[in-house]
């Protein structure tokens, strides 16, 4: 039977959400505590694979188990297990073919960019001290409907077939003293999200032209982007996933 697994993490102390050889991913810890748990070793999947330092307000993960359980008191024990930065909301028991990465329909991040300083928000957001122009920056996100390669925006040797993403969303606006982007698109690539940001900064620093979003995407090479933004202010906030995919209990 499968089950999916609905919860959020601070990125801060992980160096991201996929398993690492020698560093503590987020995968790891929640592994670890189901497998006490269930009294068997527990694998799960996750949705996407954020990098080191990024958070997620909402992650889903799957994994597999040959007995029913109780999904409530499993959510209860796995809060208790896990540290303060990984928090379980939800169990839920799925089609025994559904995918929390591959049935996802879209994914939503949000980049938080702190326009004055703020002692309490450094590690959550990313402080600029220049004035960005706003207008600009919204222009420029509104090319991004227009293509669907980019791997302008993607970490070099990756193991994807295709660069080719549906942006849906592409938007910036401002939210007590913060700018916030938010791109919602069916998939993402290997730090596509930081790379249009850091372009996107150029583009209202004016360091870039509007226009010149254009030439960078036809170019398909990563060194015509922008730079990438660090990954504090980086945020996954939403996966859509087909009604169709949960079983009723």
């Amino acid at each position: 039977m499968r089950y999916f697994i609905e919860l959020s993490y601070n990125g801060k102390a992980y160096h991201g959400w996929q398993n690492q050889p020698e560093d503590v991913s987020v995968q790891e810890v929640i592994e670890k505590a189901l497998s006490t748990l269930l009294k068997k070793d527990v694998s799960i999947m996750g949705a996407g694979r954020t990098d080191t330092g990024v958070h997620a307000i909402q992650m889903f993960a799957h994994f597999d188990t040959p007995n029913l359980i109780n999904t409530d008191n499993l959510v209860y024990k796995l809060n208790s297990f896990l540290p303060k930065d990984v928090a379980i909301y939800k169990v839920f028991r799925v089609k025994d073919d559904a995918h929390a990465r591959f049935n996802a329909t879209s994914r939503t991040y949000l980049y938080r960019i702190a326009l004055k300083k703020n002692v309490f928000a450094f590690d959550s957001s990313y402080y600029i001290r220049q004035g960005l122009d706003i207008d600009k920056m919204n222009e420029a996100s509104k090319i991004l409907f227009t293509y669907k390669d980019f791997q302008c925006f993607s970490k070099r040797n990756t193991d994807v077939k295709t660069y080719y993403c549906n942006v849906m969303k592409a938007q910036w606006t401002f939210e007590n003293s913060e700018l916030h982007f938010e791109i919602k698109a069916d998939r993402f690539l290997r730090n596509m999200v930081r790379a249009i940001v850091g372009t996107m900064v150029n583009v209202g620093l004016g360091k870039i032209k509007v226009e010149d979003v254009h030439t960078i995407i036809q170019s398909k090479n990563r060194e015509e982007a922008g730079f990438s933004v660090p990954a504090h202010g980086l945020y996954l906030t939403k996966i859509e996933y087909p009604n169709d995919i949960k079983i009723d209990e």
